[in-house]
């Protein structure tokens, strides 16, 4: 595959996000989380869902600006409170770190499971990385 000039961080790499530069002085921080709850209570499900997924662009050395939910989520065999509470947490999580939600994405599935995509930006020459 062909590699884009603009491309700081993409996935060849051992990196927590994707780094792609827009301008001299502007660089976009793209990172995915999503998995299945590591905490018996929803509200703090969300909030570490959330924080994983910032950790990410944080990682990077970005700063966060906007996400959208990744939900699957087994309807009939849990109450539609408990995502609620998940959502909840999540946006308490988002806003602590001044980032907006701006959608997101929902489907029935056997197992509940919540994320986000997050983007953030970045100057280009200020980008950490593992290696």
């Amino acid at each position: 595959m062909k590699k884009n000039p603009n491309l700081i961080v993409g996935f060849d790499g051992a990196e927590d996000a994707g780094v792609y530069k827009l301008t001299d002085d502007i660089a976009i921080v793209q990172t995915v989380d999503y998995f299945p709850p590591i905490v018996d209570d929803p509200y703090d499900f969300g909030e570490i869902a959330v924080a994983n997924a910032l950790s990410d662009i944080y990682a990077m050395g970005g700063t966060p600006l906007t996400a959208l939910n990744i939900v699957s989520f087994p309807r009939k065999k849990i109450s539609i409170d408990i995502l609620r509470k998940i959502l909840e947490g999540g946006l308490n999580k988002l806003e602590e770190a001044e980032a907006t939600l701006v959608g997101g994405h929902s489907i029935e599935d056997e197992e509940l499971k919540y994320g986000l995509a997050v983007t953030g930006i970045i100057h280009p020459d200020k980008v950490i990385r593992n290696k």
